[in-house]
């Protein structure tokens, strides 16, 4: 399929086949594709819990208003974001960069991201958004569904993946075999509504 096809084709459905599952070596693509995902300053701040775990996805379902994708898809996955990896050792970020531009560029993420806590939230849901979006186009590609989800509580899921105090939850995407079609759309709103030329009137 076609990156064009993929985004055309591509619809978040509720109803998935609750037997199919992947490989490892299909778990490990999707993965890999997700993390060519664009950061800031190549910060690669998304973090990527797969819930195997079946008993840990019926929690995660209670605590998502018991919608069924939650374990009836093939994957599970709680895209979360490291808001201080900006200051984790930035130079893993570099390493294979000349000298010249560590030494431009390790400093300058420093400015952008100390003492400014929006800067870093902001920059945690771009870059999850981004790649809720890569994986969404591989999986459609690969043959697969998806569903985005915030349909969750924020606060009982971080509990349940013992999320670190300093990382945040962006999002849930499950992944697989759709059973039922997607809904029609629900309408798409006029391109002179969102799309201006330079600037608001």
């Amino acid at each position: 399929m076609q990156t064009i096809e993929a985004i055309q084709t591509r619809r978040a459905v509720k109803h998935f086949d609750a037997s199919q599952r992947f490989s490892d070596e299909q778990i490990n693509e999707l993965f890999s594709l997700a993390m060519l995902s664009p950061t800031a300053f190549n910060i690669q701040n998304w973090r990527f819990v797969n819930i195997s775990d079946p008993e840990l996805r019926k929690q995660i379902r209670a605590a998502a208003w018991d919608q069924s994708q939650v374990t009836d898809a093939s994957l599970f996955i709680v895209i979360c974001a490291d808001l201080k990896s900006w200051e984790k050792h930035p130079e893993r970020y570099w390493a294979n960069a000349d000298h010249a531009v560590q030494d431009f560029i390790l400093p300058l993420i420093d400015q952008y991201y100390r003492g400014k806590d929006q800067v870093q939230r902001d920059e945690a849901m771009r870059s999850s958004g981004i790649a809720a979006q890569t994986l969404m186009l591989a999986a459609k590609t690969m043959g697969y569904d998806s569903c985005p989800m915030d349909g969750f509580d924020f606060e009982q899921v971080a509990q349940l993946i013992n999320l670190p105090e300093d990382h945040v939850i962006a999002l849930c995407l499950a992944i697989g075999k759709s059973i039922q079609a997607a809904n029609p759309r629900g309408g798409q709103l006029d391109s002179d509504e969102v799309i201006i030329n330079n600037r608001f009137v």
